[in-house]
């Protein structure tokens, strides 16, 4: 056999001992358990940074508390990189959704070019054991309480790093925000405490398709102009609350009987504004730490919504008990909700972790309330959802059957302003039939026997007297 083949079979045999080993250590790693595979992956390939000229910049979920707003920008641009040579990605949408989500799958690579430079993101998601010996720093949402650690990894040449901080991060959290805002669908989110150790999964959030808007509210018209322009003047006013020194937030009380539209009010203000509602049940809060994480995990351009707010909480009690024995033991305090909590809540130094905020009071029993809630400040605007007017019922005869005029109004119109009725009593009545004329004569059989019931206690008051 010549010398160029035994040096061609010395080669042949090195290469395939050298598949062999490569195939022997891939069913190796293949068998190990996944945080081992997981090891192994991003050692091998720090190793090769460490000699490489690239720089990897590391983009955590969360900054201590508080959500990296570079990292969700980071989720939202990328999703929009996709390419063909990416090889798994996620999708996702809900039936109320205008459009399908994508988004990167967990250790994927995308390559985005921009004014010439090139860089790489890696999606990591680091799997951690999770338990009661694991260490915990209830600071930083990263550590060990959490099943699973979510960065993003950018890589990109050393003589890049000024271009990356000064021009392209600012571009991804600019284009993030216009796209976010193109394809936004509201949400509500109800609290999950079951996962109140994870700040990302705290609040559990489902498609908001409630159709109320300003125009189909039985309000004044009056009263209406009065709400639309204080939330314009609010959303307009970042840098007046940063000269004042103010957090940007801004603080309405409703108060009124059942069924006089407060929810419904809500859900205006919502889809005029594009706000996601956050509703938020104070009788599931077991303690005040607890209600700084709530608060902590909702997103700016929100409205915090705490529902029957006399009947969640019994406030009076609680300031009496705090007043009459204050308490040295700042564990019994953190132990339980109290009033001095929900106060800082509202106004106090946690209210400032967030911009463009509206937190939303409700209660049927506004004599309830302790006046310490109510001051400027912590409810801004108190709005009073009274019962029916003649304005009110128009645009619900307007919204229900079509009709701006009828023969009917006139007796319907002066029976509504001797008469307590609320506007879901009349519009239920407004729904009752297709038949314009049936369903105006129903209502007004029904304005008569609330009229005649009002009578009644009032007969039966002055004979109790």
């Amino acid at each position: 056999m010549s010398s160029s083949s035994e040096s061609n079979l010395a080669i042949a045999k090195t290469v395939i001992s050298a598949i062999g080993s490569a195939a022997a250590m891939s069913m190796l790693i293949h068998n190990l358990p996944p945080e081992v595979q997981d090891y192994l992956f991003f050692g091998l390939r720090h190793v090769f940074i460490k000699f490489s000229n690239q720089l990897t910049m590391v983009i955590d979920e969360f900054d201590g508390m508080m959500s990296n707003e570079v990292y969700e920008a980071a989720q939202i641009y990328l999703g929009t990189k996709l390419s063909p040579e990416t090889r798994r990605f996620k999708i996702s949408k809900s039936e109320k959704e205008k459009s399908f989500n994508t988004s990167m799958e967990r250790n994927e690579e995308v390559i985005d070019y921009y004014k010439g430079h090139k860089f790489k993101w890696i999606w990591v998601c680091k799997q951690i054991q999770t338990s009661r010996e694991s260490f915990y720093n209830p600071r930083d949402i990263n550590s060990t309480m959490r099943s699973e650690v979510r960065s993003y990894e950018l890589m990109f040449h050393r003589k890049s790093k000024d271009f990356v901080l000064e021009c392209y991060l600012p571009y991804i959290i600019n284009e993030a925000k216009l796209h976010y805002l193109e394809t936004k669908t509201l949400k509500i989110h109800t609290m999950d405490y079951e996962n109140m150790h994870d700040l990302s999964e705290v609040w559990t959030p489902v498609s908001l398709d409630h159709p109320a808007t300003f125009e189909t509210l039985a309000l004044d018209s009056e009263q209406k102009d009065e709400i639309l322009k204080d939330l314009d003047r609010f959303v307009k006013r970042k840098e007046y609350y940063r000269k004042v020194g103010k957090a940007w937030k801004r603080g309405y009380l409703l108060y009124g009987p059942p069924g006089t539209g407060k929810s419904s009010l809500i859900a205006a203000m919502a889809n005029y504004l594009n706000f996601d509602i956050y509703d938020l049940e104070l009788t599931e809060v077991k303690k005040n730490s607890d209600l700084r994480r709530l608060l902590v995990a909702t997103a700016n351009k929100s409205i915090l919504v705490v529902e029957d707010i006399d009947a969640t909480i019994d406030l009076q009690e609680k300031l009496s008990s705090r007043v009459t024995a204050p308490s040295n033991d700042s564990h019994e305090e953190e132990s339980k909700v109290t009033l001095s909590g929900l106060l800082n809540f509202i106004d106090g130094l946690w209210s400032s972790c967030g911009d463009e905020r509206i937190i939303i009071f409700t209660t049927n029993h506004v004599e309830k309330l302790d006046p310490a809630l109510l001051r400027p400040g912590r409810m801004d605007v108190h709005i009073h959802m009274s019962y029916c007017t003649p304005c009110g019922f128009k645009l619900l005869a307007s919204n229900y059957l079509g009709i701006t005029e009828h023969q009917l109004f006139e007796e319907i119109e002066n029976l509504i302003g001797a008469t307590a009725v609320t506007p879901a009593e009349v519009a239920e009545k407004l729904m009752k039939d297709d038949d314009v004329d049936i369903a105006l004569k129903g209502l007004i059989d029904f304005l008569h026997m609330k009229e005649k019931e009002h009578e009644d206690i009032e007969v039966e008051e002055k004979e109790n007297e």
